[in-house]
C-alpha cells in the first residue's frame, strides 16, 4: 500500500492498500484525498479510520464512486487498558496449520455475516484462503474446537508496538447465549497484554449484543470508527 500526506504526518495521514484508511485530516486533506483516489482509478471495496475523516473523505467520493453499499456511521472504538474483568476461556487457543480448513470454514461464515458478501466470490476463494493461512501461520489466528469444529474464533489483524487491534470475532449460532463470546475475546486480549500490548476492537453501534459482551470482557469506549462498504 501506499502512505499518503499533505503536509505533516500529525495533521493528515491516508493509507491506501486493500482498503482506505484515512487516519487524520481536515477538510481540505480529505478533499486532496479523493481526489488522488479518483485520479488512480482503482475503486477500493472499503473504507475505515476515525469517522469524522471516513465520512468527511466519503463525501468527496461519493459523487464518482457511489452510491455506497452500506454506511456504518457509528462504530464504537474499544479498548481494554488493564486485565479481563470476566473469566477467560481456558480453551481458546492459537489455530495450528493442519486446521486451517476448519478455521477457513468459520472465517467464511463470519465475512459473510459481517460484510455481507462471499469472500471467496471472484478467485474461488483462493485469496481469501492465502489470507487466513497467513494468519494462522504468524500466530494471530484464535479459536476454541469442540470435535474438530470451531465455536469461537478471532484474529489479532493489525498490530503497533503497542496495540493490537482484535477483528473477526464469530461464534458458532448453535453456542450463542452461552457466554462463550465474552470469555473467548477475553482470551485473546489477555495474550494481547502479554505480548506488553493493548487489545483494542471496533464494532457496529447496532450490534447491542456484541457491545454488552465486549463491555463484560472489560473493554472501554475511546473513540468512534466509521466504515463505508463500497462495492
Amino acid at each position: 500500500g501506499e502512505i499518503w500526506s499533505t503536509g505533516a504526518l500529525t495533521d493528515s495521514l491516508c493509507f491506501v492498500g486493500t482498503t482506505i484508511i484515512p487516519l487524520a485530516g481536515g477538510p481540505e486533506a480529505t478533499r486532496l484525498f479523493a481526489e488522488r483516489a479518483i485520479e488512480q482509478h482503482r475503486i477500493c471495496p472499503s473504507l475505515v479510520g476515525p469517522a469524522d475523516v471516513v465520512l468527511d473523505m466519503w463525501g468527496h467520493l461519493d459523487p464518482v464512486w457511489g452510491p455506497a453499499r452500506e454506511v456504518r456511521a457509528c462504530q464504537p472504538l474499544l479498548a481494554m487498558l488493564d486485565a479481563p474483568t470476566c473469566a477467560v476461556d481456558s480453551a481458546v487457543r492459537q489455530v495450528r496449520a493442519e486446521e486451517l480448513d476448519q478455521y477457513l470454514n468459520a472465517s467464511i461464515q463470519m465475512f459473510i455475516g459481517e460484510m455481507g458478501v462471499d469472500p471467496r466470490n471472484g478467485d474461488g476463494g483462493r485469496g481469501y484462503r492465502r489470507r487466513v493461512a497467513g494468519l494462522i501461520e504468524a500466530g494471530r489466528a484464535w479459536a476454541r474446537f469442540e470435535d474438530g469444529r470451531v465455536i469461537f474464533k478471532a484474529e489479532i489483524g493489525s498490530q503497533s508496538r503497542c496495540v493490537s487491534q482484535i477483528q473477526g470475532v464469530w461464534v458458532d449460532p448453535e453456542f450463542r447465549g452461552r457466554g462463550l463470546g465474552t470469555a473467548g475475546v477475553a482470551a485473546v486480549a489477555a495474550a494481547v497484554h502479554r505480548s506488553s500490548r493493548i487489545p483494542s476492537l471496533y464494532v457496529n453501534s447496532f450490534n447491542e449484543v456484541a457491545r454488552a459482551s465486549y463491555a463484560r470482557a472489560g473493554f472501554t469506549r475511546i473513540g468512534t470508527f466509521a466504515t463505508v462498504l463500497v462495492s
